[in-house]
């Protein structure tokens, strides 16, 4: 069974996905997360709160993992209220929300009930009173239902169109560049921008030591949840499209049950070393313990969070091995662009030429490339469906003598 991290509860603070402030970059015809990181930045991870697996090791307040573990940042808070969330996925309603307003619901009415005997009890109304009604901002209940989307996208029947579309390339080309891959010395897989998990399970699965990076506290949650508490096959059931109220084809469409997980976990037959490693990916993989660390790193819709996509590469380029690979799947849709009045969000938004440029700077040879068409999110029964072009490549890092050859 996976060991479960302790993702905090106060999510008051994480605006970092599906932020309705910028709803135009977002990955689905609404809103979308996929780990981007808001304006604010003032998540308790940007102290670097570091947890990692084999063959990770980083500075910092880290806490370390055995195998098959999941973590986040350490000093989290106690996860013992997570048996809950799938009333709150159902509903989509906030974590935090649904927590507090049954202690209010214990406190005003059950406790009265037991004290008035069967009489009328005017106490029991307090409820109504506004100083007790818990204000939820939009964009917190904007990330629930994104968050919903990509449990369908990561944990359904219904999301394996999506899934083959962006994971099967990627774990196709993983299981042709290493072909021998024993049980003593796995290679090791980093996943930036993870999300809910998926892909570096299916990683893992293939007989790979691997990690999966997440910002996202939103996602860390969810996926520590699917992840660590699951039991069985379709377990839960939500209804993610029960918010959409545009594009529908029908009431049943709109109202129709999604079960999840459509595969059980802890017995999917993970590779020892499997881990999830909270916060900022260029903070976390800056550190030197980093630096040549890893045989491959997968990115999937990940390269164009970053507020300076140069940062990105260079920290790729310098935490893979010589001859170790990068696998890139993903459009080039700039998460912080246009972000006017905002002198604190830098965004670097070069073309997809410039990129490819950029990266053979710092020490790639292109090995493989070409285009995927996908869907991100997406409603497979809508009326309207988004497509990215996605570029898709593998790239191998030079080794330092070749280097100097060129």
């Amino acid at each position: 069974m996976l060991q479960a991290f302790e993702p905090p509860l106060d999510m008051s603070q994480d605006t970092d996905c599906c932020d309705g402030s910028y709803p135009d970059h977002a990955h689905d015809d609404q809103f979308c997360c996929r780990g981007e990181k808001d304006a604010n930045e003032n998540l308790c991870s940007r102290e670097s709160n570091v947890c990692s697996g084999e063959p990770t090791s980083t500075s910092g307040r880290m806490c370390s993992l055995e195998s098959k573990q999941i973590c986040c940042p350490e000093g989290a808070s106690d996860l013992t209220k997570a048996s809950t969330i799938n009333q709150e996925v159902e509903n989509g309603v906030n974590h935090d929300q649904h927590l507090e307003e049954k202690e209010v619901t214990d406190k005003h009415s059950g406790h009265c009930a037991s004290d008035c005997n069967g009489n009328d009890c005017s106490s029991s109304h307090e409820w109504l009173d506004p100083s007790l009604q818990l204000n939820v901002p939009l964009v917190d209940v904007d990330k629930v239902r994104c968050i919903i989307r990509n449990i369908v996208r990561d944990w359904a029947e219904e999301g394996q169109k999506e899934r083959d579309q962006c994971y099967k390339p990627i774990l196709e080309e993983l299981h042709s560049l290493f072909p021998d891959r024993k049980k003593e010395s796995p290679p090791a897989c980093l996943v930036p921008g993870a999300g809910l998990g998926r892909l570096a399970l299916e990683i893992s699965c293939l007989g790979f030591i691997s990690q999966g990076n997440e910002f996202s506290y939103y996602m860390m949650i969810c996926s520590s949840f699917i992840l660590n508490h699951t039991q069985k096959v379709g377990e839960w059931t939500i209804y993610p499209w029960i918010h959409s109220n545009s594009n529908s084809l029908s009431d049943s469409d709109q109202l129709r049950p999604v079960s999840i997980p459509d595969i059980h976990p802890a017995s999917a037959g993970i590779t020892e070393g499997f881990s999830m490693c909270g916060g900022d990916f260029v903070e976390v993989y800056s550190d030197p313990s980093q630096v040549g660390l890893w045989d491959a790193v997968v990115t999937c819709f990940f390269i164009d969070t970053a507020h300076n996509i140069i940062e990105y590469i260079e920290v790729i380029s310098r935490i893979l091995k010589d001859g170790g690979v990068w696998i890139n799947l993903g459009p080039l849709l700039y998460h912080f662009a246009d972000m006017y009045g905002q002198e604190d969000e830098m965004s670097i938004e070069p073309s997809l030429e410039d990129v490819k440029k950029i990266i053979l700077h710092y020490g790639f040879v292109f090995e493989k490339e070409r285009t995927v068409e996908t869907t991100y999110t997406t409603n497979p029964r809508s009326m309207m469906q988004n497509r990215y072009y996605a570029a898709f490549w593998t790239m191998r890092k030079k080794s330092a003598t070749e280097g100097m050859t060129h």
